[in-house]
């Protein structure tokens, strides 16, 4: 098995072309105004009037907005405002970079970096840990233990296979073999064929392969717990702030998360073009019951399932099992379907009780449909906990590896450039690391020739409402097959 653990190939990323929007013809109409930043100058904030006297009813309009704060829309809108930044300084002759976001994209951004001499610090709001979806949840005092976001992963680019040959190595993932399937309504169950790809998991739960990623590093320090509230462009560096709290300055900063926190970050940082691609994304919400049980959930012979015909039920799986942790009680994780997630959408950082109960009746009920158990006889759970993943996984993708604007010094990385997996976030990551590291060790190149991702226009995912998986066949696609064959 290859025993490096960082490629540092990164010659399927070509530079694109940077465009430039064309210039209006009418100065009234423009939506992006460009601005130059350099070592010694700040962003110029315009010589917009107060609102208020252009619309006498602006803050009463403002004093209806959402009860659950700023909407979506109105940080979108903000962000077509703003105006371009261009440093034209040279960077640091000891550059450093800033990632916002500690989950599988960020951390393997980081690690190339750090490959190519490269200093980074990675920000993350983990209060546990790092990670992000490799997210796993350990209740004290009786020794809980859920994976509540990624399940598992494949690997299927031979890119992402040396990573995960070198993490089988130093013994942080290892494979995962119980049984695994397709959940017919009523509790039908078909086990994936031996010839599917190897499912893997990481040892103890996934959360602790996100730990143990930077441990050996040295050009790496991370930051946690932190929400970086700010971006300002100032004396040719980026300041990043967390409410009011200065963080550090940077040559270059990377996006490694999404969803409603990324927008709001990016809605007035000067980065239009980077904000303009991270508005397209659309994200999926899904619900993640985590229930632990005394005894063993009747007519299970399986690990782990994705359950079909079930509205409120995508998937569900036996950490225990998976893990190795044998005795009592089961600790199960049952994630529902993108529909129910949508349908039952609240503000997940303040769920209603009423939801929270009505979802957590709704999940355990469909366990019982799918195993086609008797209303009812769902053993009770002795401990339970949900959580809402409001930006779950993503539903389109620009098929980049990654995106970043020279002019601002900015990228992004993330799953989502790619697919919906674990593989396409570690592919992302790289990506991007060796983008930026060769656009600060080319400062006499034209910036405009590291311009990448700007422009894709996203199209549709596939796969399940749980993410995909490379090389995992469905049972059911796999039989079409082969009886397509045999015509």
């Amino acid at each position: 098995m290859a025993t490096s653990l960082i490629p540092l190939s990164s010659s399927f990323l070509h530079p694109l072309k940077f465009k430039t929007l064309p210039k209006p013809t009418n100065p009234n109409l423009s939506t992006t105004r460009k601005i130059t930043t350099t070592c010694d100058s700040q962003k110029h904030t315009g010589t917009s009037s107060n609102p208020s006297s252009r619309n006498p009813n602006f803050q009463k309009r403002r004093s209806k907005s959402s009860k659950y704060g700023t909407s979506r829309r109105s940080i979108l809108k903000k962000s077509f405002l703003q105006e371009q930044v261009t440093f034209t300084a040279r960077v640091s002759d000891d550059p450093q970079v800033a990632i916002i976001g500690g989950g599988m994209a960020g951390l393997v951004c980081a690690l190339n970096l750090e490959a190519r001499g490269v200093k980074s610090t990675v920000f993350d709001t983990g209060i546990h840990g790092l990670g992000g979806r490799l997210g796993t949840r350990i209740i004290e005092p009786q020794g809980l233990v859920f994976d509540h976001a990624a399940q598992f992963f494949t690997a299927d680019d031979s890119r992402f296979i040396q990573y995960v040959d070198g993490w089988l190595e130093k013994g942080l993932v290892r494979e995962w073999k119980g049984v695994v399937g397709e959940l017919e309504v009523g509790g039908s169950f078909s086990q994936f064929p031996s010839s599917s790809p190897p499912r893997y998991i990481a040892v103890n739960g996934m959360r602790c392969l996100a730990d143990s990623l930077l441990l050996e590093s040295r050009l790496v320090n991370v930051v946690r717990p932190c929400w970086i509230s700010k971006l300002e462009p100032l004396n040719g560096m980026w300041h990043l702030s967390e409410n009011g709290t200065p963080r550090g300055q940077f040559d270059v900063i990377v996006i490694a998360h999404n969803g409603k926190c990324a927008n709001r970050l990016l809605s007035a940082s000067g980065l239009p073009l980077v904000a303009k691609q991270m508005k397209k994304l659309d994200l999926s919400s899904i619900w993640a019951l985590l229930a632990a049980f005394d005894d063993p959930l009747p007519t299970v012979n399986f690990e782990g399932a994705f359950v079909k015909g079930v509205e409120s039920l995508s998937w569900m799986g036996n950490n225990s099992a998976k893990l190795g942790n044998g005795g009592t009680p089961h600790c199960w994780t049952f994630f529902s379907t993108a529909t129910y997630g949508k349908q039952n959408k609240v503000p997940q950082e303040n769920i209603p009780t009423v939801t929270s109960e009505k979802v957590r009746a709704g999940m355990l009920q469909g366990v019982e449909i799918a195993l086609g158990l008797p209303e009812g006889s769902l053993p009770k759970p002795v401990y339970t906990r949900l959580q809402l993943w409001g930006a779950a996984l993503p539903k389109n993708t620009p098929a980049v590896p990654c995106i970043f604007d020279p002019q601002g010094r900015a990228g992004i990385c993330g799953d989502w450039l790619l697919g919906s997996n674990l593989e396409s976030a570690a592919l992302s990551g790289e990506a991007l690391g060796n983008h930026i590291a060769d656009f600060l060790q080319s400062s006499e190149a034209n910036p405009e020739e590291f311009a990448i991702g700007l422009h894709d226009r996203p199209s549709p995912l596939t796969g399940h409402d749980i993410g995909q998986f490379p090389g995992l066949t469905s049972v059911g696609e796999k039989q079409e097959a082969e009886a397509y064959q045999l015509i």
